[in-house]
């Protein structure tokens, strides 16, 4: 059987994408994520933008338009994981684990915290002047976002390569400090398209926010064309051979042509094409492939909700990939039951520990039902209604007896008969892999013990 690749990427929720950010990471991984070998999560880096920003409307805007601008791009939420990273709670405490095995000097070395030390030296003040805890771990939450979900593959820019690299080694010492043989975490490998991973600016240096010379996507055909027009271009005029390869503009248009269509537009600069002609053929280009989309991304922007529920549901798949996983993450560390522990110390003969247990409780009408509880309190069960503590022991009694269970489906749910009578009943799951784990849960958890 083919192993699914998994593909995991993420945009800091610090402002309006632009066209280097589509490009360079939004457009690649949906291509990616139409792959049927991809199993693929993308998420809005929230907590990233903690570390750069303290406008809090400025995040809150930027992560409503991150994810519109995906939405609208063409990610389609029923084949990947679409989350917001504050809505995973695991990711936190990922981190802090992580943390306590990331050497200080591996963090002494990324680029970000030394650029802002550098910067600092050059202005003569103390070295870490104004840089936060955030800035200098940076790393490790990054790290925790690809880990969590061993991700084989993240696309990222090129400047970004040291982070998944710091990542594969935190994951690297934690397995070799925890893992007893075992790998928890695969090793990612930094996913690039070359052609598009850093597109120039307006002005030749790399997109950026930072430098404002950014093209934007999705505000306005207007504003796309206005910024296209201030592209810096040299002062050849129109009938003058022009240099393509040397042309930022080029550069841009080559990013989204078709062969074709790239060979036409160098053909035409060499023979003279004018740069005002040039910027209008990126511009129709642009247009051409962007219109729909803009379209799409003002009418998701009007309607908020309907974002909120596509997160809050990806929210729930990804948690259901992460919560089981740093469950066994705190075992390997030794945050353990101090129960389960206990049981297992004073069990040498037995093998496997029965970590469900039965609960039994009296209603106020007086009648008796249990609930079957798995290792981590989780209900896998509640019974029906039974006229004595008696009925309902016996029921548990034979449950436990290892006779074949009769587990019958319902959508999302399913119900134990004995004796063609419904005696118990479960939890309504999120999904049918969520209820069909459960069944083989509650068949282990019920698996008689040996003597």
């Amino acid at each position: 059987m083919t192993t699914r690749t998994r593909i995991l990427t993420g945009i800091t929720t610090t402002g309006t994408p632009h066209l280097g950010n589509y490009a360079g990471a939004i457009r690649p991984a949906i291509l990616a994520s139409q792959d049927a070998n991809a199993d693929s999560f993308y998420f809005l880096a929230d907590y990233h933008a903690l570390i750069k920003c303290d406008d809090p409307q400025r995040i809150q805007r930027s992560r409503m338009e991150i994810a519109a601008t995906w939405l609208a791009g063409g990610l389609d939420v029923n084949r990947v994981t679409f989350y917001r990273q504050s809505d995973i709670p695991e990711i936190p405490e990922l981190t802090w684990l992580l943390t306590c095995v990331a050497a200080k000097g591996l963090l002494n070395r990324a680029h970000a915290y030394k650029a802002s030390v550098d910067k600092n030296l050059e202005n003569g003040d103390d070295p870490d002047a104004g840089i936060s805890m955030g800035l200098y771990s940076y790393p490790v939450l990054m790290a925790a976002d690809i880990l969590m979900f061993n991700a084989h593959k993240v696309p990222v820019g090129r400047d970004q390569i040291q982070h998944v690299e710091m990542a594969r080694d935190i994951g690297q010492r934690f397995n070799h400090l925890f893992g007893n043989g075992k790998e928890f975490f695969a090793m990612p490998e930094a996913l690039i398209e070359e052609s598009v991973a850093t597109l120039p600016g307006l002005d030749g240096r790399k997109m950026s926010k930072s430098y404002d010379n950014t093209i934007p996507l999705f505000t306005s055909a207007k504003d796309m064309k206005d910024a296209i027009s201030r592209i810096v271009t040299d002062s050849r005029a129109p009938g003058e051979a022009k240099d393509p390869d040397n042309s930022h503009l080029f550069t841009l248009y080559q990013a989204f042509a078709t062969a074709q269509q790239e060979q036409q537009l160098r053909s035409e600069l060499l023979d003279g094409l004018g740069w005002g002609e040039a910027k209008n053929r990126l511009f129709q280009l642009l247009d051409g492939q962007l219109g729909e989309a803009r379209e799409r991304y003002h009418q998701l922007m009007s309607r908020p909700s309907d974002m909120e529920d596509l997160l809050l549901v990806g929210a729930k798949k990804a948690r259901a990939v992460a919560a089981p996983f740093l469950q066994e993450l705190r075992e390997a560390v030794g945050l353990r039951s101090f129960v389960n522990q206990a049981s297992a110390a004073a069990s040498t003969k037995k093998k496997v520990v029965k970590a469900a247990r039965f609960v039994s409780f009296r209603e106020d009408d007086g009648s008796f039902r249990f609930r079957l509880l798995a290792a981590d309190g989780e209900q896998l069960l509640l019974s029906r209604n039974f006229a004595d503590g008696k009925a309902a022991g016996a029921v548990t009694k034979q449950l436990q007896s290892g006779q074949a269970l009769d587990v019958r489906s319902d959508a999302l749910s399913f119900s134990v008969w004995l004796d063609g009578a419904c005696v118990a009943d479960s939890p309504a799951f999120a999904d049918r892999a969520a209820r069909d784990a459960a069944v083989e849960a509650l068949r282990v958890a019920l698996t008689p013990l040996e003597d």
